[in-house]
C-alpha cells in the first residue's frame, strides 16, 4: 500500500531530498541488522509518528515536538496494517484494537506514546526485537555459508514407515508381471514370444483395473486387519498407473504381431508387405486367433479405444472443465471388456471374479439410485463461492466421518456424478450436510443455480415440513457452517438429488488412533467438520457433572471403538472469509471444552490466515501486538470471534510437530485434506519426525 511505501521511503531519505542513493539504503539496514535495540526501535516510532517530521538520520531520535503517537495516529496506521492483512474489521474494532494498544502502552495516561513507553511496551513481546531484525534482513540477504545437503528422505525411518504398504503392493504387482510375462513368452520363439507374454500381462492387468474401482468392497476392506497392509488410500492413483501400463503392453503387443506378421509376409515371397499387412488386419482367417479368427480386428478396435480414453483422461482435458469428455470415453471400459472376451481366448478366467463383483456392485449402485430418490431441503450459500446444501437422510443410511458420496443433482447435469465428503456427523440423524466449493464447471453451475430469485418448486412433501421444524431446533443445539437468515444466502428448497454411497476413506484410521493431527486447507476441513462433530458426540456422552458442586469431567474416551489421547486440529485459510464456513462449529466446539480438563485439553485447534502479515513483518507488528493485547483482554479473537486465537501466515511445521512430539500422548498419525503441493510439504515433515501420514484421496 502507498502509506507504508511513503512511511519508509521518508524513513530511509535522511536528506530529504525524495530520492535514495544505494549508499543511504545500506546504511539504514546496516543499523537495523546490528544496531542496538534503541536504534532499532527509532524506525518504528517513526513509521507509527505519522506527523513526526523527518530526522537528520533514520536511526536518531526524530525532531522534539514529533517523538510521541497520540490514538489518532495509531489508528490510521493500524487501519492500514488491517488493509496489508487483507483483514476486514468494522470501524468498531478497529477502535477497540487502538484503545487497548494505547492504555497498555501508554503508561503515564499523558494522551501520547512516547519512545520510552513504546520500547517498555515492546520489551513484553521479546520476539519483535527479532522480528525487526528478520524483517530488514529480508531486503537484504548477503549469500550465507554452504548448507550442507539434507539427509535423503529415503535414508529415513518415516519414509519407509508412511510407504511400506504401498512399497510392497508395487513390489509384488511388479514380480507378479514379470512372471507372467515369463510363462507367456518362453513357449513361444522371436517376435511371438513378446506378444504372449504381453497378453499375458495383459490378461491379469486388464481385470485388475476392475478390482481397483470395486469402491463397496473397498470399504469393506477397510474394516479389516488387511487395511494395515494394503495401500487402500492410493487405489485412484494405482488405477491410473495400470490403465498407463495395459496401455504400453498393448502397443507393445500390438507392435509385436505387426512385426512378426511383416517377417511372414516376407518369408512367403509377397513384395507388397503393406497389402500383406492389411489383408491380415482387415480379413478373418484361420489361425489368426480369437473368437471366429478376429484377433486383429478386435486387437486394433481395443487399441484405438484405449488410446481415446487416455487422451479424454488426462489433467489438461478435466481440469478445463470438459467432465463430459471424460465421463463418456470411460464408458467405453464396457466396450474393451466385451472386446477383450472375443480377442484374449483366457481372459474370462481372470475377468471371471472381479467382472462378476464389478457388475454386482454396479446393479446395486443402480437399485439404489432408482429407489433413493432423495431431495435437497435447504441450501446455504457462503462465502467464496461455497454451497452448504441439506439433503434427506435415506433410512438405513449408516457412514462414518469422513466418509464420501457420489452426487447427481438432475437440474444441473443429469449423468454426471461428483464425489463429495460428508460435512455432517453420523449422530445427526434426519439429514447430511455437503460442503462443496466452486472449483469446476459444475460446482459452478450448482451455485449459480442457486443464486436464481426464482427455483422450480415442486409440491413439497409432508417430510419436508416435518424437517422444517427439527431443524429450527437443530441449529441451536448442533450448530451450523451459517447461520440462518442472512440475506439472500439461506433458503429452504426442494431439489430432487440421487446419492451413490457412501465410502471409505483414509480418515477412517483416525479412530484408532492415539494422537491425531488433523489438517485442512481451505475447503479441506470438510472431512474433519464431521469427525470433529462425531467426536464431541461421544464427549458429551461421556460427560459427567457432580450434583453438589456443578463441577463437569469428562471419562476416558477411550473404548473399543475410540482410542484417541489427544486431537490438534489444524485449519489454513488464505483470508478472513474462509472461517466463516464452519465458524458455528468450532465455537461449540470450544463451549464443549470451555474447563480445562485434568489431563489437558482433548481437542486443540490451530488456526493460521496466510493472507494476513506475520510477526516478521514491520507493517504488521503493532497489528498483531493489538491483536493478542484485545484477544487477552477479551477472550476471544477479533478475525474470527473464537477462544482460539488466529495465526497470521503460513505454519511452522518443524515447530508445529515439534511439539506435537514433544506431548508424548501416543503414536502420531498426521490426517490431511488439501492441495497435493502442501501435501508433499508436510509428508516430508512427518517423516522427519516419524509420524505417519495419510491424505484424502477419492
Amino acid at each position: 500500500q502507498s502509506f507504508f511505501a511513503e512511511r519508509f521511503f521518508a524513513l530511509f531519505d535522511s536528506e530529504g531530498k525524495g530520492s535514495l542513493s544505494l549508499a543511504e539504503l545500506l546504511r539504514s539496514l546496516r543499523g537495523l541488522l546490528q544496531g542496538s535495540e534503541t536504534e532499532k526501535l527509532v524506525p518504528l516510532l517513526r513509521v507509527y509518528d505519522v506527523d513526526a517530521g523527518v530526522p537528520e538520520h533514520p536511526l536518531r531520535c526524530p525532531p522534539p515536538g514529533s517523538g510521541s503517537i497520540d490514538p489518532d495516529e495509531l489508528r490510521v496506521v493500524l487501519g492500514w496494517c488491517l488493509r496489508e492483512s487483507s483483514l476486514d474489521l468494522s470501524p468498531q474494532r478497529l477502535g477497540d484494537l487502538t484503545r487497548s494498544l494505547f492504555e497498555a502502552a501508554d503508561k503515564d495516561r499523558s494522551g501520547s506514546i512516547t519512545f520510552e513507553e513504546l520500547r517498555e511496551e515492546l520489551e513484553a513481546f521479546p520476539e519483535v526485537m527479532e522480528n525487526l531484525t528478520i524483517s530488514a534482513a529480508s531486503w537484504l540477504k548477503p549469500p550465507g555459508p554452504p548448507v550442507p545437503p539434507p539427509r535423503p528422505r529415503i535414508l529415513t525411518r518415516g519414509f519407509w514407515q508412511n510407504r511400506a504398504g504401498s512399497l510392497g503392493c508395487l513390489g509384488a504387482f511388479a514380480a507378479l508381471n514379470l512372471l507372467l510375462f515369463t510363462t507367456g513368452a518362453l513357449q513361444h520363439p522371436g517376435w511371438v514370444a513378446l506378444a504372449r507374454g504381453c497378453g499375458q500381462c495383459l490378461n491379469f492387468n486388464c481385470a485388475f483395473l476392475a478390482v481397483l474401482m470395486l469402491r463397496r468392497c473397498l470399504t469393506w476392506l477397510r474394516t479389516t486387519p488387511l487395511a494395515q497392509l494394503l495401500p487402500l488410500d492410493q487405489h485412484v492413483g494405482l488405477h491410473q498407473l495400470v490403465g498407463y501400463l495395459v496401455l504400453v503392453l498393448g502397443a507393445t503387443h500390438t507392435g509385436a504381431h505387426l512385426a512378426n506378421v511383416s517377417r511372414m509376409v516376407e518369408q512367403d515371397g509377397d513384395r507388397d508387405k503393406l497389402g500383406g499387412l492389411a489383408r491380415y488386419l482387415l480379413s478373418s482367417g484361420a489361425g489368426a486367433g480369437g473368437l471366429g479368427d478376429t484377433a486383429p480386428q478386435t486387437g486394433l478396435a481395443l487399441q484405438g479405444l484405449l488410446v481415446t480414453m487416455l487422451i479424454f483422461s488426462s489433467p489438461c482435458v478435466r481440469s478445463r472443465g470438459h467432465f463430459e469428455l471424460f465421463y463418456w470415453t470411460h464408458l467405453s471400459y464396457i466396450s474393451i471388456w466385451t472386446l477383450l472376451l472375443f480377442h484374449g481366448p483366457h481372459f474370462w478366467k481372470w475377468f471371471l471374479v472381479p467382472g462378476s463383483l464389478f457388475t454386482l456392485e454396479k446393479v446395486l449402485g443402480l437399485a439404489w439410485r432408482r429407489a433413493g430418490g432423495l431431495h435437497i431441503v435447504e441450501v446455504n450459500l457462503l462465502p467464496s463461492q461455497v454451497t452448504h446444501l441439506v439433503i434427506q437422510r435415506p433410512p438405513g443410511f449408516h457412514y462414518k466421518p469422513g466418509d464420501y458420496i457420489y452426487l447427481n443433482i438432475p437440474a444441473i447435469a443429469s449423468y454426471e456424478w461428483h464425489p463429495f465428503t460428508i460435512s455432517s456427523a453420523p449422530e445427526q440423524p434426519e439429514t447430511l450436510w455437503l460442503h462443496i466449493r466452486s472449483l469446476g464447471q459444475w460446482t459452478h453451475k450448482l451455485y449459480q443455480y442457486f443464486q436464481q430469485p426464482q427455483l422450480p418448486n415442486p409440491e413439497p412433501k409432508p417430510l419436508r415440513k416435518i424437517l422444517g421444524e427439527r431443524r429450527q431446533r437443530r441449529w441451536v443445539q448442533v450448530g451450523a457452517g451459517c447461520s440462518p437468515g442472512m440475506d439472500g444466502t439461506h433458503r429452504i428448497c426442494s431439489v430432487q438429488c440421487f446419492i451413490d454411497g457412501p465410502y471409505g476413506t483414509p480418515t477412517r484410521r483416525i479412530f484408532s488412533s492415539e494422537h491425531a493431527v488433523l489438517i485442512g486447507a481451505g475447503i479441506g476441513i470438510t472431512p474433519f467438520a464431521s469427525i470433529l462433530q462425531s467426536i464431541m458426540y461421544r464427549y458429551q456422552r461421556r460427560k459427567q457433572n457432580c450434583p453438589s458442586c456443578h463441577y463437569s469431567w469428562c471419562e476416558d474416551l477411550q473404548d473399543g471403538e475410540m482410542m484417541l489421547r489427544k486431537v490438534d486440529f489444524i485449519w489454513i485459510n488464505r483470508d478472513q472469509k474462509h472461517f466463516e464456513w464452519f465458524v458455528s462449529l468450532l465455537t461449540k466446539l470450544e463451549l464443549e471444552q470451555a474447563e480445562e480438563e485434568p489431563g489437558g485439553r482433548f481437542l486443540e485447534m490451530h488456526l493460521y490466515m496466510t493472507s494476513a502479515l506475520g510477526r516478521n513483518d514491520m507493517k504488521a507488528i503493532g497489528l498483531q501486538v493489538a491483536l493478542d493485547l484485545l484477544a487477552a483482554k477479551e477472550q476471544r479473537d477479533s478475525i474470527t470471534g473464537l477462544r482460539t486465537r488466529t495465526q497470521p501466515g503460513r505454519p511452522d511445521w518443524s515447530k508445529v510437530f515439534g511439539k506435537v512430539a514433544e506431548e508424548k500422548r501416543g503414536k502420531v498419525q498426521v490426517f490431511f485434506c488439501g492441495s497435493p503441493a502442501l501435501a508433499k510439504v508436510i509428508r516430508g515433515h512427518c517423516e522427519h519426525f516419524g509420524f505417519q501420514f495419510f491424505k484424502e484421496n477419492f
